[in-house]
């Protein structure tokens, strides 16, 4: 594992942990086992993943990213999917997060 592009592995992280949260909102509070299994092994896959691209990336970078790309689509699963609305202070939140990711991003190892 440790021979893949940490960046892939960040983006597999990510891509579970969507699945995962998702999946917690059709779980209906644990109470459907396929939605409720798919949220613990999400999470297992997710954190475990993670785990694995901090051992090539700084913590800020990987966890900002981890969190506001995660939250993103999220938010855009909650619109497409369940119906949620998305009044404009969610998107200035989301855009304040999307902001902060990358300047996160941008600041490089050791600057």
């Amino acid at each position: 594992m440790n021979q893949l592009n940490p960046w892939l592995l960040l983006a597999l992280a990510i891509a579970t942990e969507v699945i995962a949260t998702s999946s917690l909102k059709l779980s209906a509070g644990f109470t459907r086992p396929l939605p409720s299994v798919l949220v613990v092994l999400g999470y297992v896959a997710s954190f475990w993943l993670l785990s694995q691209v901090l051992l090539k990336l700084d913590l800020a970078v990987v966890y900002a990213i981890w969190c506001g790309v995660g939250m993103a689509v999220v938010a855009a699963i909650g619109v497409l999917l369940f119906g949620e609305s998305l009044p404009p202070l969610r998107i200035a939140g989301l855009l304040a997060i999307m902001i902060g990711t990358v300047l996160l991003s941008l600041s490089g190892k050791g600057h």
